[in-house]
């Protein structure tokens, strides 16, 4: 679905979340199995399907009554029982997605794509943004903010400069933090600067011990220097990926390292400057849970760290919750997974995604559900050595046309609608031959979330407990719901 954004107007973007147009057949609520009862309030449904017919459309509203019977599948709520506290859900702002945005949109293009994707009344709502320190494999090059010539130090960091950031990225958060003051930021380094490094390289290498403290005033330093912008990084991760290398800017820190850097100069440094910014460890996949467990058993270090991060290129999304067993007064934050031309069938993408990224990290534990480039282009870049492959959670065309993919699909049946200090509330999950998944949440406001997932080939009826009352609902085939009350 492609829209011009040269003309359109807020009215129009609200369209998106509106009823589906005449011609096209709702789904109604099912009639009750069980004892009709008396109507105590309403819900509201929100639907995409894996055919594309309905994207976020809103249906008929679900009647909930004062009758707990039913024969269909069902769940319970429990919203006395809190679970974490949410913090967000977005994407990472790339140095590539930020050009794009600046640079092929034209003012009233990127003002309407940007409200889209971070108005919550008429857009989609995100709150949570990556940043990655320094250059990625998605930058228009490789640097770092200290970058010197072949055999030169800067050990003061005079050197020290976010100039590159200050022409795409600071421009286009500027813009983003005027429609989402609240949004929340983490930044992660792909790499030190060269000359802090064994290698000498911005490709691979390992930090030089005797760089720690140099290289934790660094971060520091670009802490600070976004602040000058009036721009807060929440947190930071002291390495994105950092049991993989390549030819982009990576750099190797094993769990060991990590531990040592953070309890000997990060964590330390960071108290002396007064920086408030929570140190998140390890960023990597969900396969080697070792890693953020032997940080976590470093008492010294972990009196530092707020959580730990995590991808999903390999592994399970159970180890967040392995994690949480092990030490459940930390954080967990799900930070990147991307799609690309290895997987181009819109249904088959929703479904993952929502039962593993979003459904599955939230239910074990995630504060937050992060897609890697927020935007890319048709080509799918600018890339900077690395995937060569990788679709964005839009995609901006020459002429400033914006596509919408299943991840912006995706992200919004959560973004919109379960904001920021929202708590995960107890629900029990539907038998396994059904198809159905499901996670709930309270928002501050006191208004109920419920994500419902139907992975079978077949529509599905279902009815939700609240105490001493229900509400039945509908979910098409390879089908997400969203359903909100209040009462």
């Amino acid at each position: 679905m492609k829209k011009q954004y040269i003309t359109i107007s807020l009215l129009a973007i609200a369209t998106l979340f509106t009823a589906c147009s005449e011609d096209e057949k709702p789904y109604y609520p099912p009639p009750s199995t069980g004892g009709e009862g008396t109507e105590v309030a309403t819900a509201q449904m929100w639907v995409t399907s894996g055919d594309q017919s309905r994207l976020l459309a809103a249906q008929d509203n679900l009647s909930i009554v004062d009758n707990t019977e039913t024969t269909y599948p069902a769940i319970t709520i429990n919203s006395g029982e809190q679970l974490q506290e949410i913090e967000g859900f977005g994407a990472a702002l790339t140095g590539s997605s930020a050009y794009l945005i600046k640079n092929k949109l034209s003012a009233a293009q990127r003002n309407a794509l940007l409200a889209d994707l971070f108005n919550a009344e008429n857009g989609i709502g995100l709150s949570y943004l990556r940043l990655t320190v320094g250059a990625s494999d998605f930058s228009l090059e490789d640097f770092t903010y200290d970058d010197m010539p072949s055999g030169i130090t800067d050990e003061n960091l005079d050197n020290f400069s976010i100039a590159h950031d200050e022409t795409n990225v600071i421009p286009v958060l500027s813009d983003i933090l005027a429609i989402n003051p609240n949004i929340q930021l983490m930044g992660s380094p792909w790499s030190a600067p060269a000359w802090m490094k064994t290698n000498q390289s911005l490709y691979g290498g390992t930090l030089s011990t005797s760089y720690y403290n140099t290289y934790a005033n660094y971060l520091v330093k670009y802490i600070e220097a976004y602040a000058t912008h009036g721009i807060t990084i929440n947190a930071i991760t002291p390495q994105n990926e950092p049991l993989h290398t390549s030819g982009y800017p990576t750099m190797k820190m094993e769990a060991t390292e990590q531990a040592a850097f953070i309890k000997n100069a990060l964590g330390p440094v960071f108290a002396a400057n007064d920086i408030d910014t929570k140190i998140i460890a390890y960023d990597h996949n969900f396969d080697e849970t070792s890693y953020p467990l032997t940080v976590l058993a470093d008492e010294d270090a972990a009196q530092y760290v707020s959580g730990s991060a995590f991808h999903a290129y390999a592994g399970e999304v159970s180890a967040m919750d392995n994690v949480h067993a092990a030490y459940p007064d930390k954080d967990l934050y799900f930070t990147e997974i991307s799609g690309g031309e290895w997987s181009t069938d819109f249904g088959s993408n929703l479904k993952w995604y929502t039962r593993n990224i979003l459904i599955g990290t939230t239910r074990n534990w995630s504060k937050t559900a992060l897609f890697w480039n927020l935007a890319l282009d048709t080509n799918h870049g600018p890339t900077n050595n690395g995937c060569s492959d990788c679709r964005g959670v839009v995609t901006i065309d020459d002429a400033g046309d914006v596509s919408e993919n299943v991840e912006y699909y995706a992200l919004a049946h959560f973004s919109k609608f379960v904001r920021p200090g929202a708590h995960r509330i107890s629900s029990t999950t539907f038998d396994a031959s059904t198809g159905l998944y499901n996670v709930a949440f309270e928002n501050t406001d006191g208004s109920m979330v419920l994500i419902v997932l139907n992975e079978s080939p077949s529509t599905k009826n279902f009815s939700v407990v609240l105490g001493d009352h229900r509400f039945d609902g509908s979910i098409p085939q390879s089908s997400v719901a969203t359903i909100t009350w209040n009462y």
